[in-house]
């Protein structure tokens, strides 16, 4: 198996768990501030959305890549 098909099927898997997922979430500390001895931090949460068209592109072109990456010539 040659490095093209692995970054394929990589590609693949990639689209499916985006396709699956949808969109993740995190949390970002911002806005710290200190007064003394007190210290205040606010904790925002974000998300982001995989869209669908990405996730289907991705997998097309990871499908490509395993379908003529072995082909030499």
């Amino acid at each position: 198996m040659n490095a093209t098909r692995i970054v394929g099927i990589l590609l693949i898997v990639a689209g499916i768990a985006a396709l699956g997922l949808g969109s993740f979430s995190f949390t970002k500390e911002t806005h710290e501030a200190k007064l003394g001895p007190l210290e205040f931090s606010m904790k925002e949460k974000q998300t982001v959305n995989f869209p669908t068209w990405a996730s289907v592109a991705v997998i097309v072109v990871g499908g490509a890549l395993v379908l003529l990456g072995g082909k030499k010539g």
